[in-house]
């Protein structure tokens, strides 16, 4: 069984940077694939980034290209979401998930949630 503990949530402002982290205890299959999602009031759960546990392939969303960056540390069973640049339309609660299906960009890849942190962007 995999459990993931999210952190590094806030409150920033624009243009600012935040860095989550995804901790994970249990064992994490070569074949797995850890994303990252997002999800804010009354709307659907997002694809944000995710990355592959065995090579480090990385996906993003259009939307977070070239401002967020998906890494891991396998000896710390670690996953990371360095954020920068952030935009208002970036406040929602961000989740860690694990799984070992074919389609990254869905939440019903993924087998393992965590609870999430929340993500605000205001000035």
């Amino acid at each position: 069984q995999v459990q993931l503990v999210e952190s590094g949530g806030g409150l920033v402002q624009p243009g600012e940077s935040l860095r989550l982290s995804c901790v994970a205890s249990g064992r994490i299959f070569s074949t797995y694939t850890v994303g990252w999602f997002r999800q804010a009031p009354g709307e659907e759960r997002q694809f944000v980034a995710a990355i592959r546990w065995n090579d480090g392939v990385t996906y993003y969303a259009d939307s977070v290209k070239g401002r967020f960056t998906v890494s891991k540390d396998n000896a710390q069973n670690t996953v990371y979401l360095q954020m920068n640049n952030l935009k208002p339309e970036d406040t929602a609660v961000y989740y860690c998930a694990a799984g070992g299906g074919m389609y990254i960009g869905r939440p019903a890849n993924y087998g393992h949630w965590g609870q999430g942190t929340q993500v605000t962007v205001s000035s």
